[in-house]
């Protein structure tokens, strides 16, 4: 925030997360900020964009609070063709949807941050920089309690592209134990990775 002249204007973030708080509930916009927050430290050690990692920080989960009702209706909105995995999927469909609304509704051009919102929930084969880091962001934000968090915390002091690759490991396990849906943008993702080592 910025006061000029007894006039408080709002830095474009600052606006973004004004606009956000209206649409998510308290708990997932509160996590929202924790992921922002900490994208933009692993951008500065990463060396990423801060302001890119900020902004995809704050609006990659924009379209989580819509119902699986809703976001089929945004997708047809927007001439979004789902694919069989993300049109059978509530926790992949609301990143298809978030790129979309942080384009027309938050109004955010940059592609870099796009993708990180698109790809934060499947990762992708030839992940960008921004995308690894919202990615594990979400996955290690300080809050976050699950088996194998703290696993990939202590990955992620060592090595971005590894923790990715345990958080994307560790999420195949928990979907195949669940007997749910894998998108192939993960498993391309983790070959990538591995064929990369």
């Amino acid at each position: 925030m910025v006061i000029k002249r007894g006039v408080v204007l709002l830095r474009p973030i600052d606006a973004l997360k004004e606009k956000l708080k209206t649409v998510l509930s308290g708990e997932r916009y509160v996590h929202s900020l924790r992921v922002a927050d900490l994208s933009v430290i692993l951008a500065r050690r990463f060396g990423a964009d801060e302001r890119k990692a900020e902004t995809a920080g704050i609006l990659y989960d924009c379209a989580r609070d819509l119902s699986f009702g809703e976001a089929l209706k945004e997708a047809d909105k927007f001439g979004i063709i789902l694919d069989d995995v993300t049109k059978n999927s509530p926790g992949i469909i609301h990143a298809v949807i978030g790129e979309a609304l942080a384009r027309f509704k938050y109004n955010i051009n940059d592609r870099e941050v796009l993708d990180a919102i698109r790809y934060h929930t499947t990762g992708r084969k030839g992940m960008s920089l921004l995308e690894k880091i919202v990615f594990i962001a979400d996955y290690t934000e300080p809050h976050r309690d699950f088996p194998g968090v703290g696993d990939a915390r202590k990955i992620l002091e060592q090595s971005l592209d590894k923790a990715v690759l345990y958080a994307m490991e560790n999420t195949l396990s928990h979907l195949l134990e669940k007997r749910m849906l894998i998108h192939l943008d993960t498993i391309d993702a983790r070959n990538h990775y591995l064929a990369q080592r």
